[in-house]
């Protein structure tokens, strides 16, 4: 079982054989000025480090302590609420009317110890989702930037879900580092820590891509589906059929909560380059997505 923060830190403290007093001097001989009191509250578990400052000293300390790059980090979970966009962001949406498994889902959450709830606003997302020559799922790689609400985000939650209770065989991300991974494999749910290289300041971007894919023969597919819990500014998703497997039909797809039906938006036309896609700006929260139908 995972170590709290506190605990983590204190016997890190202790293993290393090193005062308060001298991991003090430490940090300072690196131009990192965190407060012996601060020190002390961290290891005691009456507080934690949140603000980037404070974050920036727990690399630091990962160094100092000989600890693995990202233990403190990823020990610590989200930044607590704290802002204008604490509790309610507006038409955000819960995951329990979006995802048919959000039970398990939440308890996937709740391992992690990180939600990203409000934390990032949502600036863009582009899905490409493959189909292969068994018309089964490939794979889908997600680029998505955010933005910084407050200072000291350090991380996503990225999720993948599949109906057919098939777990992706292989992840990937680019432009972070891969934390936590936590699975439900009768739900088919995988949940995976994206760690950012630094911790946020207010109103800062960050992009991060990251795929789940299939080993043959991946699960049968008919659609693909992203659940938006909070408004996105603009969403692009390109599908790409296998050559020589085209649907007979595809259609763009919304639903606003699980307890309304989806619905048929538009019909989509297939590219020459056996493709489709959908694109959207100042998307709102629910269910987009595109369906298609074999012959």
């Amino acid at each position: 079982m995972e170590q709290p923060f506190d605990h983590l830190l204190r016997e890190a403290i202790t293993a290393r054989g090193l005062s308060l007093e001298r991991l003090h001097a430490r940090l300072s001989q690196r131009g990192i000025q965190v407060s012996l009191a601060s020190l002390s509250n961290w290891q005691r578990g009456k507080c934690r480090p949140e603000r980037s400052h404070s974050l920036r000293a727990l690399h630091a300390l990962e160094e100092i302590l000989a600890l693995p790059g990202d233990t403190l980090v990823a020990s610590l979970g989200p930044p607590r609420p704290r802002g204008r966009w604490v509790g309610h962001i507006p038409g955000a949406v819960p995951f329990r009317d979006l995802c048919p498994v959000s039970g398990s889902l939440q308890r996937l959450l709740s391992e992690i110890k990180n939600t990203t709830d409000g934390q990032l606003a949502l600036l863009s997302y582009h899905d490409h989702f493959t189909v292969g020559l068994e018309r089964d799922e490939r794979a889908v790689r997600t680029r998505a930037v955010f933005q910084a609400r407050s200072d000291g985000v350090d991380r996503h939650v990225a999720i993948h879900y599949n109906e057919r209770s098939r777990l992706p065989d292989d992840v990937s991300t680019a432009f972070c580092r891969t934390g936590r991974v936590r699975t439900d494999e009768a739900a088919g749910l995988t949940a995976v820590e994206l760690l950012f290289d630094r911790p946020l300041a207010e109103g800062e971007t960050y992009v991060v891509e990251y795929e789940f894919g299939y080993r043959r023969p991946g699960p049968e597919s008919t659609f693909y589906n992203r659940w938006f819990r909070f408004p996105v500014h603009s969403y692009l998703l390109t599908l790409q059929f296998a050559p020589g497997r085209s649907p007979v039909r595809c259609f763009r797809v919304f639903q606003p909560t699980t307890a309304t039906p989806s619905v048929d938006v538009g019909e989509i036309r297939l590219s020459g380059w056996n493709s489709a896609h959908i694109a959207g700006t100042d998307i709102s929260p629910g269910v987009h997505g595109i369906r298609w139908e074999w012959a």
